[in-house]
């Protein structure tokens, strides 16, 4: 059997049951993969049912362009479709999403348009507004509006919904899906609880969006709104397919546990999902306590990993954002590893065959130069032997007459691999201040905490 084209793979995707993350609660926990999807999420189902039902109504003609508003994952739906369709596509986004994403939708030949991100909807800079206003410039055009377009949320009714309830044969007592257009979770909610009015519908949102208080207090908090990081759920408007009536809770992530639990969920599972997975996933151990033995809960996850390796996926981004500890060595362990010994400075003033005396007496090849208690330069073998060697009478000079710059300070945080990058042939070592005590650091020290 084979497919006549690639649009006919769109569905029938497979359920998955979590194994390590959820063990601690007593449900059944499985997970709707829709990553196998063409487009490598959801998304594409209600991009080919928006479009169908556009070019059923005539709204969409032959050789026409779609433009739309898009993350990302409902621009590949469409990319993908309008390449089997002959359509042209030109989509705008905002600048927090993925790289990633926009050179995916370029390489289905879309033109992609990047907006600011921390504009108001209506801000003819957003990319709402600029959507809107090519769709009335460019000729023989059509925007899917996939927020208010009722066909996005009838096409999880008629694929995603039926496929969940035959997968766990009804026994659906939870659905867990993110928010964004709204169109996943609604359509889902409307078929399962048609089935069974008791299946609990919850809906994952970010901090930063408006959809919880919404949903509790019937207000549009317009200072619920900010800029935040997780990707693909969460709004600063009310999209018509948010239907609110069938949600029957809304659980708030942080950027940070979205991140962290994203990477967990490919650490733990072997699933490499996206963004919103990670949220979905945190909301559920959130909510623990609403689970019980017998409970079978659906997560949606939405999309694939790859479209967030410069994000979740990179360790040095995380760090940026203070969402991951950096597990590797530091200046502090490095001197808590340290065998203890007083550093040991000479004055400026002093003579250079004092210094010669000291490193012979210490055993030691470089001596920070102070001047009134505060370092201002070093002295070492080679420096001594260099100005001797020019000429032998400087041996009654002073020592400042010969220092060299000194040694680099770092602070107690600053890692391994930068310590080790400042020291060479040309600098030996680097000062580090701890409780007010001065502390060298060299090249010894650091192959001895590494092998410590």
């Amino acid at each position: 059997m084979w497919y006549n084209n690639i649009l006919e793979t769109i569905g029938n995707t497979p359920m998955v049951k979590l194994n390590t993350i959820t063990k601690s609660i007593p449900a059944t926990f499985l997970a709707k993969i829709e990553t196998t999807n063409p487009g490598n999420s959801i998304k594409d189902r209600m991009a080919l049912k928006m479009i169908e039902d556009a070019e059923k109504s005539g709204k969409l003609k032959p050789g026409g362009t779609i433009i739309e508003g898009t993350s990302g994952n409902t621009g590949m739906g469409l990319a993908i479709a309008a390449v089997i369709k002959g359509y042209k596509c030109i989509f705008t986004s905002t600048d927090k999403q993925s790289k990633e994403k926009f050179d995916a939708l370029r390489a289905f030949g879309a033109e992609v348009i990047v907006c600011p991100t921390n504009v108001d909807p209506e801000d003819p800079r957003s990319y709402y507004s600029v959507s809107s206003r090519l769709e009335r410039e460019v000729p023989n055009s059509w925007k899917p509006n996939q927020y208010d377009n009722l066909a996005n949320s009838q096409a999880h009714y008629e694929s995603t919904a039926p496929e969940i309830w035959e997968q766990t044969e009804g026994r659906i007592t939870h659905l867990v899906a993110g928010v964004g257009t709204g169109g996943t979770i609604s359509g889902i909610a409307k078929y399962l609880k048609e089935k069974n009015p008791d299946i609990k519908i919850i809906g994952i949102d970010t901090y930063g969006s408006v959809f919880k208080k919404y949903k509790e207090t019937g207000v549009f908090d317009k200072d619920e709104v900010y800029p935040y990081i997780t990707e693909g759920i969460g709004e600063d408007f009310l999209p018509k397919n948010v239907d609110f009536s069938l949600i029957d809770h809304f659980e708030k992530v942080t950027d940070k546990d979205a991140a962290l639990m994203t990477r967990e969920v490919a650490l733990k599972e072997g699933i490499f999902a996206g963004n919103s997975t990670g949220s979905a996933v945190a909301g559920v151990l959130q909510l623990k306590d609403m689970f019980k033995e017998g409970d079978v809960v659906v997560i949606i996850f939405p999309d694939h990993g790859s479209r967030y390796m410069a994000k979740m996926y990179n360790e040095d981004w995380l760090r940026e954002r203070g969402f991951l500890k950096d597990e590797k060595l530091t200046a502090r362990d490095i001197i808590k590893k340290k065998e203890k010994q007083e550093i040991i400075t000479i004055d400026c003033e002093r003579s250079i065959l004092e210094a010669v005396n000291t490193i012979k007496s210490l055993n030691i090849s470089q001596i920070p130069v102070t001047q009134k208690g505060m370092v201002i330069g070093k002295i070492t073998e080679s420096d001594i032997l260099d100005a001797l060697l020019e000429n032998p009478s400087l041996k009654s000079s002073p020592i400042k007459n010969i220092a060299t710059a000194p040694f680099p300070f770092v602070d107690l945080n600053t890692s391994i691999d930068k310590i080790s990058a400042m020291i060479h042939k040309d600098n030996i070592a680097v000062l580090v201040e701890d409780q007010g005590n001065i502390e060298i650091i060299t090249q010894y020290d650091i192959i001895n905490a590494i092998s410590g």
